[in-house]
Protein backbone atom coordinates (compact mmCIF):
# COMPACT_ATOMS: atom_id res chain seq x y z
CA UNK A 1 0.00 0.00 0.00
CA UNK A 2 2.57 2.61 0.65
CA UNK A 3 4.30 2.29 -2.36
CA UNK A 4 0.98 2.67 -4.50
CA UNK A 5 0.56 6.13 -2.18
CA UNK A 6 4.23 7.14 -2.53
CA UNK A 7 3.77 6.65 -6.50
CA UNK A 8 0.78 8.78 -6.51
CA UNK A 9 2.20 11.81 -4.38
CA UNK A 10 5.28 11.92 -6.30
CA UNK A 11 3.36 12.44 -9.48
CA UNK A 12 1.74 15.15 -7.81
CA UNK A 13 5.30 16.66 -6.58
CA UNK A 14 6.85 16.07 -10.86
CA UNK A 15 4.12 18.43 -11.76
CA UNK A 16 6.03 20.99 -9.84
CA UNK A 17 3.13 21.47 -6.66
CA UNK A 18 5.63 20.30 -3.59
CA UNK A 19 3.67 22.13 -1.24
CA UNK A 20 0.21 20.40 -2.50
CA UNK A 21 1.88 17.10 -2.67
CA UNK A 22 3.02 17.34 0.95
CA UNK A 23 -1.00 18.65 1.90
CA UNK A 24 -2.26 15.37 0.02
CA UNK A 25 -0.38 12.90 2.24
CA UNK A 26 -1.18 14.86 5.32
CA UNK A 27 -5.20 14.21 3.93
CA UNK A 28 -4.58 10.76 3.22
CA UNK A 29 -3.06 10.12 6.72
CA UNK A 30 -6.05 11.49 8.03
CA UNK A 31 -8.21 9.33 6.00
CA UNK A 32 -6.39 5.90 6.96
CA UNK A 33 -6.05 6.83 10.27
CA UNK A 34 -9.90 7.24 10.38
CA UNK A 35 -9.96 4.01 8.47
CA UNK A 36 -7.71 2.10 11.21
CA UNK A 37 -9.94 3.80 13.78
CA UNK A 38 -13.79 2.18 12.33
CA UNK A 39 -11.90 -0.62 11.46
CA UNK A 40 -11.83 -0.32 7.76
CA UNK A 41 -8.19 -0.79 7.67
CA UNK A 42 -5.56 -2.71 9.74
CA UNK A 43 -2.66 0.36 9.33
CA UNK A 44 -1.48 4.23 7.89
CA UNK A 45 0.91 3.45 5.49
CA UNK A 46 1.80 7.23 5.14
CA UNK A 47 3.12 6.88 8.15
CA UNK A 48 6.10 5.14 7.12
CA UNK A 49 6.18 7.68 4.50
CA UNK A 50 7.98 10.32 6.80
CA UNK A 51 10.23 12.08 4.73
CA UNK A 52 9.88 10.72 1.43
CA UNK A 53 9.09 13.83 -0.08
CA UNK A 54 11.76 16.93 -0.10
CA UNK A 55 10.75 20.09 2.16
CA UNK A 56 9.12 22.39 1.18
CA UNK A 57 11.49 25.70 1.06
CA UNK A 58 9.85 29.14 2.44
CA UNK A 59 9.54 31.71 -0.06
CA UNK A 60 10.68 35.07 0.61
CA UNK A 61 8.44 37.86 -0.54
CA UNK A 62 10.19 40.93 -0.93
CA UNK A 63 8.77 44.09 1.03
CA UNK A 64 9.29 47.71 2.23
CA UNK A 65 8.71 48.10 5.86
CA UNK A 66 10.14 51.44 6.88
CA UNK A 67 7.76 54.15 6.84
CA UNK A 68 9.67 56.90 4.65
CA UNK A 69 10.26 54.32 1.63
CA UNK A 70 6.46 53.09 1.83
CA UNK A 71 5.14 57.01 1.51
CA UNK A 72 8.01 56.75 -1.78
CA UNK A 73 6.35 53.64 -2.60
CA UNK A 74 2.34 55.03 -2.55
CA UNK A 75 3.86 58.15 -4.02
CA UNK A 76 5.30 56.11 -7.33
CA UNK A 77 2.34 53.96 -7.34
CA UNK A 78 -0.26 57.24 -7.21
CA UNK A 79 1.56 58.44 -9.98
CA UNK A 80 1.44 55.42 -12.16
CA UNK A 81 1.29 56.27 -15.64
CA UNK A 82 0.05 52.84 -17.42
CA UNK A 83 -3.28 50.97 -18.07
CA UNK A 84 -6.32 52.64 -15.74
CA UNK A 85 -7.26 49.27 -14.48
CA UNK A 86 -4.29 48.02 -13.67
CA UNK A 87 -3.21 51.74 -11.44
CA UNK A 88 -6.50 50.84 -9.94
CA UNK A 89 -5.36 47.05 -8.59
CA UNK A 90 -1.96 49.13 -7.88
CA UNK A 91 -3.75 51.62 -5.85
CA UNK A 92 -6.11 49.08 -3.94
CA UNK A 93 -3.36 46.48 -2.95
CA UNK A 94 -2.01 48.40 0.15
CA UNK A 95 -5.33 49.31 1.75
CA UNK A 96 -6.47 45.60 1.32
CA UNK A 97 -3.10 43.56 1.45
CA UNK A 98 -4.85 40.08 0.07
CA UNK A 99 -2.68 38.05 -1.82
CA UNK A 100 -2.02 38.61 -5.34
CA UNK A 101 -3.79 35.70 -6.54
CA UNK A 102 -7.16 36.97 -4.10
CA UNK A 103 -6.54 40.22 -5.57
CA UNK A 104 -6.66 39.91 -9.40
CA UNK A 105 -9.20 37.33 -9.23
CA UNK A 106 -11.60 39.59 -7.52
CA UNK A 107 -15.33 39.44 -8.90
CA UNK A 108 -18.12 42.06 -8.23
CA UNK A 109 -20.15 39.57 -7.17
CA UNK A 110 -17.92 38.99 -4.03
CA UNK A 111 -18.06 43.26 -3.10
CA UNK A 112 -21.00 44.86 -1.35
CA UNK A 113 -19.92 48.25 -1.81
CA UNK A 114 -23.18 49.60 0.49
CA UNK A 115 -21.79 47.23 3.10
CA UNK A 116 -18.04 48.65 2.88
CA UNK A 117 -17.20 44.71 2.64
CA UNK A 118 -15.50 41.72 0.11
CA UNK A 119 -16.35 38.88 0.82
CA UNK A 120 -13.69 35.79 -0.84
CA UNK A 121 -15.50 32.70 -0.76
CA UNK A 122 -13.54 29.48 0.64
CA UNK A 123 -12.78 28.10 -3.03
CA UNK A 124 -10.41 31.18 -3.57
CA UNK A 125 -8.49 30.95 0.13
CA UNK A 126 -5.19 29.08 0.67
CA UNK A 127 -6.68 28.49 4.30
CA UNK A 128 -10.23 27.05 2.84
CA UNK A 129 -12.01 29.92 4.85
CA UNK A 130 -14.42 32.14 2.98
CA UNK A 131 -12.65 35.93 4.10
CA UNK A 132 -13.84 38.95 5.30
CA UNK A 133 -12.13 42.25 3.96
CA UNK A 134 -13.52 45.18 5.31
CA UNK A 135 -13.02 48.07 2.89
CA UNK A 136 -11.92 51.48 4.24
CA UNK A 137 -13.47 54.86 2.22
CA UNK A 138 -10.49 54.64 0.28
CA UNK A 139 -10.58 51.50 -1.45
CA UNK A 140 -14.29 51.89 -1.80
CA UNK A 141 -13.80 55.26 -3.67
CA UNK A 142 -11.25 53.12 -5.96
CA UNK A 143 -13.59 50.24 -6.33
CA UNK A 144 -16.32 52.84 -7.28
CA UNK A 145 -14.44 54.50 -9.97
CA UNK A 146 -13.26 51.66 -11.18
CA UNK A 147 -17.22 50.02 -11.81
CA UNK A 148 -18.32 52.23 -15.03
CA UNK A 149 -15.68 50.42 -16.70
CA UNK A 150 -15.73 47.17 -15.89
CA UNK A 151 -18.39 46.20 -13.38
CA UNK A 152 -20.57 45.05 -16.33
CA UNK A 153 -18.29 41.97 -16.53
CA UNK A 154 -17.31 39.07 -14.13
CA UNK A 155 -14.14 40.58 -12.96
CA UNK A 156 -12.69 43.70 -11.14
CA UNK A 157 -9.49 43.80 -12.57
CA UNK A 158 -9.68 42.07 -16.05
CA UNK A 159 -7.20 40.43 -18.53
CA UNK A 160 -6.34 42.93 -20.95
CA UNK A 161 -7.25 40.38 -23.48
CA UNK A 162 -10.94 39.32 -23.01
CA UNK A 163 -13.07 40.06 -20.02
CA UNK A 164 -14.00 36.57 -19.45
CA UNK A 165 -10.38 35.75 -17.25
CA UNK A 166 -9.00 38.20 -14.68
CA UNK A 167 -5.73 40.05 -15.48
CA UNK A 168 -2.44 38.21 -15.82
CA UNK A 169 -0.51 37.32 -12.15
CA UNK A 170 2.48 39.33 -13.46
CA UNK A 171 0.37 42.07 -14.56
CA UNK A 172 0.80 43.82 -10.84
CA UNK A 173 4.88 42.54 -10.51
CA UNK A 174 5.08 44.10 -14.00
CA UNK A 175 3.58 47.33 -12.70
CA UNK A 176 5.62 47.40 -9.90
CA UNK A 177 8.85 46.65 -12.36
CA UNK A 178 7.79 49.87 -14.32
CA UNK A 179 8.03 52.07 -11.41
CA UNK A 180 11.26 51.41 -10.34
CA UNK A 181 11.21 48.45 -7.64
CA UNK A 182 13.16 45.06 -8.59
CA UNK A 183 12.72 41.79 -6.94
CA UNK A 184 14.69 42.34 -3.72
CA UNK A 185 12.91 45.27 -2.87
CA UNK A 186 9.02 44.67 -3.53
CA UNK A 187 6.60 42.27 -4.67
CA UNK A 188 2.64 42.49 -5.07
CA UNK A 189 2.73 39.86 -1.80
CA UNK A 190 4.77 42.49 -0.08
CA UNK A 191 2.00 45.14 0.66
CA UNK A 192 0.85 41.85 3.38
CA UNK A 193 4.45 42.39 5.16
CA UNK A 194 4.25 45.85 4.94
CA UNK A 195 0.56 45.78 6.55
CA UNK A 196 1.71 43.20 8.94
CA UNK A 197 4.90 44.75 10.33
CA UNK A 198 3.66 48.41 10.87
CA UNK A 199 0.22 47.20 12.46
CA UNK A 200 2.00 45.03 14.89
CA UNK A 201 4.44 48.01 15.39
CA UNK A 202 1.35 50.62 15.84
CA UNK A 203 0.22 48.12 18.56
CA UNK A 204 -3.10 46.88 16.92
CA UNK A 205 -3.89 43.26 18.73
CA UNK A 206 -2.24 40.34 17.20
CA UNK A 207 -5.17 38.28 16.66
CA UNK A 208 -6.96 40.78 14.52
CA UNK A 209 -3.94 41.18 12.42
CA UNK A 210 -3.58 37.21 12.06
CA UNK A 211 -7.14 37.00 11.24
CA UNK A 212 -6.74 40.02 8.72
CA UNK A 213 -4.08 38.11 7.09
CA UNK A 214 -6.01 34.30 7.40
CA UNK A 215 -2.55 33.73 9.03
CA UNK A 216 -2.01 30.02 10.70
CA UNK A 217 -3.63 26.68 11.26
CA UNK A 218 -7.42 26.91 12.07
CA UNK A 219 -9.58 24.33 13.42
CA UNK A 220 -12.00 24.09 10.05
CA UNK A 221 -15.05 23.94 11.66
CA UNK A 222 -14.49 26.49 14.03
CA UNK A 223 -13.44 28.69 10.84
CA UNK A 224 -16.26 27.96 9.05
CA UNK A 225 -18.07 29.69 11.62
CA UNK A 226 -15.90 32.13 12.76
CA UNK A 227 -15.00 34.04 9.49
CA UNK A 228 -16.21 37.59 11.27
CA UNK A 229 -14.10 37.13 14.50
CA UNK A 230 -12.90 40.08 15.65
CA UNK A 231 -14.19 41.70 12.95
CA UNK A 232 -16.02 45.21 14.20
CA UNK A 233 -12.04 45.94 15.68
CA UNK A 234 -11.02 44.70 11.93
CA UNK A 235 -12.89 47.26 10.25
CA UNK A 236 -11.71 50.14 12.96
CA UNK A 237 -8.24 48.83 12.06
CA UNK A 238 -8.54 48.26 8.09
CA UNK A 239 -9.85 52.10 8.45
CA UNK A 240 -7.13 53.40 10.44
CA UNK A 241 -4.69 51.98 8.37
CA UNK A 242 -5.96 53.32 5.05
CA UNK A 243 -6.03 56.47 7.13
CA UNK A 244 -1.78 56.24 8.11
CA UNK A 245 -1.37 55.34 4.58
CA UNK A 246 -2.82 58.54 2.80
CA UNK A 247 -1.18 60.71 5.99
CA UNK A 248 2.41 58.44 4.89
CA UNK A 249 2.14 59.21 0.98
CA UNK A 250 0.74 62.92 1.60
CA UNK A 251 3.70 63.71 4.01
CA UNK A 252 1.48 64.53 6.72
CA UNK A 253 1.83 64.06 10.15
CA UNK A 254 1.20 60.66 11.01
CA UNK A 255 -0.68 59.90 14.07
CA UNK A 256 -1.71 56.34 15.41
CA UNK A 257 -5.19 55.62 15.52
CA UNK A 258 -5.39 53.87 18.41
CA UNK A 259 -2.86 55.37 20.45
CA UNK A 260 -2.96 59.02 19.09
CA UNK A 261 0.74 59.10 19.24
CA UNK A 262 3.07 60.70 16.15
CA UNK A 263 4.23 58.06 14.61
Amino acid sequence: MAPELLATIRRIEARGALETAHRALQNCGQVFRYAVATGRALRDPSGGLRGALPPVKQTHHASITEPRAVAELLRAIHGYKGSFVTGCALRLAPYVFVRPGELRRGEWAEFNLDAAEWRIPASKMKAGEMHIVPLAEQALAILRELHPLTGGGRYVFPSVRTSSRPMSENTVLGALRRLGYTGDQMTGHGFRSTASTLLNEQGWPRDAIERQLVHGERDKVRAAYNYAEHLPQRRKMMQAWADYLDALRDNRNVVSAQFGKAA
